[in-house]
């Protein structure tokens, strides 16, 4: 066997033994064990139209993620605060299986979704670390519209 094969294949069992556990059930069936999270990251998306919540790991891969839009608001009631709430309390409920207990927040976006979305992170019993706003803000921004002359 060459040096680049045997290579290669101990990357592929790097790889293998670090994302995931098989077990061997009684059928053959493989079985996908979930990983334990202790700390994370919480991107909150909060514009004048939607609020998105993201739930990572240290390394940025995604665990879980919510929408106003996909719990079924519809229109305005998409960017309010109690929207907000609602999401953050339906993506809780599917990270509780990882066994996160610590966020780092990264807010981005001016919507009113903002401060309830974090509130609703705390009262669910995940632990807020550190808050951070992520907002991007133009340096002088775009190059206006010439001037209108009459």
């Amino acid at each position: 066997m060459s040096r680049k094969k045997r290579l290669l294949e101990k990357q592929k069992k790097k790889q293998t033994s670090k994302t995931t556990v098989v077990n061997k059930l009684k059928g053959g069936k493989k079985k996908k064990v979930k990983k334990m999270i202790k700390r994370g990251q919480a991107h909150i998306s909060a514009t004048y139209n939607n609020t998105v919540v993201t739930i990572t790991d240290l390394n940025g891969n995604t665990i879980g993620q919510a929408s106003a839009g996909a719990l079924g608001f519809k229109g305005p009631k998409k960017a309010t605060p109690y929207a907000a709430t609602i999401i953050v309390k339906h993506l809780a409920e599917k990270v509780k299986a990882f066994g996160l207990q610590d966020v780092d927040v990264f807010v981005k976006g001016v919507g009113s979704g903002r401060e309830s979305a974090i509130r609703a992170l705390h009262a669910d019993g995940i632990n807020v670390m550190s808050i951070k706003d992520v907002t991007p803000i133009p340096h002088n921004g775009c190059r206006p519209r010439k001037v209108r002359r009459i």
